[in-house]
């Protein structure tokens, strides 16, 4: 009798078939039910903000600016954004007042069709909203550099505001430690050089997922949140049907603090870190709307694998790599021997900095990747081809010479092994 199981792939799913009496772990975030009542949660969160006063009781400000997520990240936001927009009114502050900052990053602009299906219509109809621009310096203000060098340019149109709140998603992010805060604007609504800079540290110890408190690079993050000046994070934690369980806000670092314990009870599992096989999905949909996307399920999904282990990930990628950096960066690259010593020798780059991390992965597991990114865009990308699941499962066997330990993560982006370097691991 053989075993199924469903793994998310884009907006729909496939279906993974594995032989009679294989061994298997499903690994899973710990399961977490729904909010009951979430746009309740969040008036609740922004009538009781951590670290920082009620709006109604701080002096009326003239202007407002919102940061907010691109549609790569899983932001519920039509039951975050309508609940602050109505308590920003109900204190006084008008539509006319306040603009709406999309934190791109280093991302492509937000095209307009796409904002009709991620913004509400009401919102999109009465308030400004801007994408912002990394490389456009008259967009940009300088405010110095951080304890760690980085340069500080930021939005110009988001610093000015009196009154600056940013909106975003806690979870653990791949190198980050954990994404939110004040990583929405401190990267979503900073220059290029400044992305860049930070980014840098990807190289350094503690750059890794669930890591806060020693993460060089989120402490950067921390620093520059700092230098903006922003006021207020309205943060959510989602389980791994993107459905509400916990809203926080206010004072970021404190967000923060106080998020990084819940977030850690819903993604991170107490499992082996030796299997021989692990399947992946990224998530489905955003989480694999692209390979640079994507690539932070295979950070994780290597967490769970032994060092010659081999990675299944199953990520639609319907826009490609995601990067057209990433990609040059490739050219004339044959193997990941290559590309970590041309990455070397160039010296850090966003876009390249993908390449950088595959190659690692791929030095010490090999992956094969089940999308619907054409064969040799997969094999530039330094990973194995394989056109369906059967296929890459025939291919996954084939190099393992034993039974394998076998394990199942539909949702790697939202699952961390619990190990010790992460279990006491406080802000």
């Amino acid at each position: 009798m053989t075993s199924q199981w469903k793994l998310p792939f884009g907006k729909t799913e496939l279906t993974l078939t594995l032989p009679p009496g294989q061994s298997v772990d499903l690994i899973l975030p710990r399961s977490q039910k729904p909010h009951p009542a979430p746009e309740q949660a969040v008036i609740e969160a922004l009538s009781n903000p951590i670290g920082h006063p009620p709006l109604e009781s701080i002096p009326r400000p003239a202007s407002v600016a919102i940061a907010i997520n691109d549609p790569t990240r899983p932001l519920p936001l039509n039951i975050l954004l309508p609940p602050l927009l109505g308590h920003l009114n109900r204190i006084g502050i008008n539509p006319d007042q306040i603009t709406i900052l999309i934190a791109t990053g280093t991302h492509k602009p937000v095209d307009a069709t796409t904002l009709k299906e991620f913004i509400p219509a009401e919102i999109l109809k009465n308030y400004r909203i801007f994408n912002h621009n990394a490389t456009d310096i008259n967009a940009l203000v300088y405010l110095g550099r951080t304890s760690r060098g980085t340069p500080v340019y930021v939005n110009r149109l988001f610093y000015m505001a009196e009154l600056r709140i940013v909106l975003g998603n806690i979870e653990p992010h791949h190198f980050m430690g954990y994404s939110g805060g004040a990583k929405t604007a401190a990267i979503g609504l900073a220059g290029y050089e400044t992305i860049t800079y930070n980014h840098q540290m990807l190289t350094y110890p503690n750059t890794q997922a669930g890591i806060f408190s020693e993460n060089p690079m989120r402490q950067d993050v921390e620093e520059i949140g700092r230098m903006m000046g922003i006021h207020l994070a309205l943060n959510s934690i989602l389980n791994e049907e993107k459905q509400i369980v916990h809203v926080l806000a206010g004072e970021p670092y404190r967000v923060m603090l106080t998020a990084i314990p819940l977030v850690q009870d819903v993604y991170m599992v107490n499992t082996a870190t030796d299997y021989d096989l692990v399947i992946a999905s990224a998530g489905g949909y955003p989480k694999d709307i692209n390979l640079y996307q994507a690539q932070k399920a295979l950070t994780h999904s290597t967490m769970f694998a032994r060092p010659g282990g081999v990675i299944i990930l199953c990520a639609a990628c319907p826009e490609g790599s995601g990067h057209p950096e990433f990609e040059a960066f490739l050219d004339g690259v044959s193997n990941y021997q290559e590309a970590l010593a041309k990455f070397e020798r160039m010296g850090f780059r966003l876009g390249p900095h993908k390449a950088f991390q595959i190659a690692r992965q791929v030095a010490r597991n090999p992956i094969i990747l089940v999308s619907q990114m054409p064969q040799n865009l997969v094999e530039k990308c330094l990973l194995l081809y394989a056109p369906d699941l059967p296929t890459a499962l025939k291919m996954a066997y084939n190099k393992i010479e034993h039974s394998p330990r076998v394990a199942i993560l539909p949702y790697a982006t939202h699952t961390l092994p619990l190990k010790d370097s992460l279990r006491n691991e406080t802000p």
